[in-house]
């Protein structure tokens, strides 16, 4: 029986560069190789497509170093690739020294181990469609409203379901001379008009990994505000102002891994900030993420009443629906002290680590690993 040949994306332009580049090297040694064939294909964060060089399974955080995909001007056992649009699961080729292209056969699908902006957002979605190609998760509406936090708050609160209250910046029109200061006393006087209680969290409207977001504690400093509008608008342009919820933060892993099936959601879990009982006025930034091991633990289930539990399973499957998901997500929820359940933000291409939350979820659910992904894969094959 032939294997099927999955492409596996990872790196990309966006921040979470390295952070696909860990998903994908566990990804890639959890995969059954009796039954798929995987091609590694890198993006670099100029948006070069490669193979060969480093090989991604080696990838890790253990010495403190991120991992990035190497291009042709770094590496000389790296090759271009190269995609014909119109030959369509045949159209993946790799560009010898002597540029000559050769074919990578037919490409079965492609599995987009991609974070945040150009891979998460639509943009690699609309591209595998265009050619024709099954993929892996969620489609171009979906993968586009996602990233957009302001955009996804506006889909589910069409469908009714709560969301932390927010105002948006266009940060296009700001004055970059003075680091935003000018324009920070008008956008205090919307956040007020706007009723937002403190603590804020200001943040980037389409980024991920916690990059650029700012949490803000002194009510009515501008000077705080002007630091961390300028701060997120590194990221993107439009930049988003939350009021910091009372509730614990649990997150559900969704999956529908084929065409017409009944979305589900895993058992609820919970990121649990270990400093926050020393006193240490923590939140879930990138450090307690990534890079510090002793900064938070995953806990699933989530220790919360079943109801509660089944409350917040129930609501990610409905912000799910509501941004027409496929395949799967991670829909973030705040749970306050009295039960009610709002969402934060829906990942449509999660971390994939052995230790990520979305992992980690259905493997306490009874789906393991390599299991999850066998289903992901064969979800879209045709």
């Amino acid at each position: 029986m032939r294997k099927q040949r999955v492409v596996v994306l990872y790196g990309g332009r966006a921040d979470e560069h390295s952070i696909s580049c860990i998903s994908t090297a566990g990804v890639l040694k959890a995969m059954d190789t009796k039954r798929f064939e995987p091609i590694p294909i890198g993006i670099t964060k100029a948006g070069e497509w490669v193979m060969g060089g480093t090989d991604p399974r080696d990838f890790n955080l253990s010495d403190g170093v991120m991992p990035i995909v190497e291009g042709t001007d770094v590496n000389e056992a790296v090759k271009p690739v190269v995609l014909d649009m119109s030959r369509g699961n045949n159209g993946f080729y790799v560009c010898e020294k002597n540029g000559t292209l050769t074919s990578f056969g037919y490409v079965d699908a492609v599995f987009p181990v991609l974070h945040g902006p150009y891979g998460e957002d639509g943009t690699v979605q609309g591209l595998l469609e265009m050619m024709g190609v099954p993929y892996v998760g969620c489609g171009v509406f979906a993968s586009a409203a996602c990233m957009d936090k302001a955009f996804t708050k506006i889909i589910l609160r069409e469908a009714g379901i709560p969301v932390a209250p927010g105002v948006t910046f266009d940060t296009r029109d700001f004055d970059p001379s003075d680091k935003f200061k000018g324009d920070a006393h008008d956008a205090m006087k919307s956040i007020k008009s706007a009723k937002l209680r403190y603590p804020l969290f200001v943040k980037p409207s389409r980024a991920g990994s916690s990059f650029g977001v700012t949490k803000l504690e002194r009510e009515g400093d501008v000077e705080e505000l002007a630091a961390a509008l300028f701060e997120a608008s590194h990221h993107d342009w439009k930049v988003l102002v939350e009021q910091g919820i009372d509730g614990r933060e649990i997150e559900c892993a969704v999956l529908a891994a084929s065409a017409g099936d009944e979305p589900k959601s895993a058992l609820p879990g919970e990121i649990v900030l270990d400093h926050r009982a020393e006193g240490d006025d923590q939140f879930y930034d990138f450090d307690s993420k990534y890079t510090d091991s002793n900064a938070s633990h995953v806990e699933v289930p989530a220790s919360l009443p079943d109801e509660t539990l089944k409350r917040a399973q129930e609501v990610a499957v409905r912000a799910f629906k509501a941004v027409d998901g496929s395949g799967l997500s991670r829909v973030d929820t705040f749970v306050t002290k009295r039960g009610e359940v709002m969402v934060n933000e829906i990942n449509t291409m999660p971390g994939f680590t052995p230790i990520s939350m979305y992992p980690k979820a259905w493997e306490a659910t009874g789906v393991g690993y390599t299991q999850l992904i066998t289903r992901l894969i064969e979800g879209v094959l045709r």
